[in-house]
């Protein structure tokens, strides 16, 4: 067998056992504040942000619209979220966190170093591994 087809060998996989793992760590943490992951990064962002057209909100998380969608749905089911058309322009659709979005924050201010302290990460680890990663999806998110 020719050795560039060896699965230990495929970058691919270990980015995809990784992804996998992390996922896993953050289940538990969020499903104690009701969150899928996806909507996780949603809240994310929009802790961050505050207001973000659907089209930022898809940018930022590298979600196409139909993917994105659904999560938005699922989170003003919630009362997490509110979509709100803009006045100067019906076409654009922002998403605005409700009082019960903000105050979720609260809760959720420990995920971070928790998940750091799960995965056994050290400050060296993340200070190398996060500017590589970046790097790696800025570079296809020009294409």
């Amino acid at each position: 067998m020719k050795q560039q087809l060896k699965l230990s060998n495929q970058l691919c996989f270990s980015f995809y056992a990784l992804s996998r793992l992390v996922t896993s760590h953050y289940q538990p943490l969020l499903g104690a504040l009701d969150l899928t992951y996806p909507q996780y990064l949603v809240m994310l962002a929009l802790w961050e942000h505050d207001i973000l057209s659907v089209k930022a909100l898809g940018r930022l998380l590298m979600l196409d619209s139909g993917t994105l969608t659904p999560l938005l749905k699922r989170l003003e089911a919630k009362k997490l979220i509110k979509r709100v058309r803009s006045k100067e322009d019906e076409r654009i659709v922002n998403i605005h966190l409700t009082a019960a979005g903000k105050q979720l924050q609260q809760q959720a201010a420990d995920v971070p170093e928790k998940i750091s302290c799960s995965m056994g990460f050290t400050a060296e680890e993340f200070n190398t591994l996060k500017p590589m990663i970046d790097i790696i999806l800025q570079r296809h998110a020009e294409e």
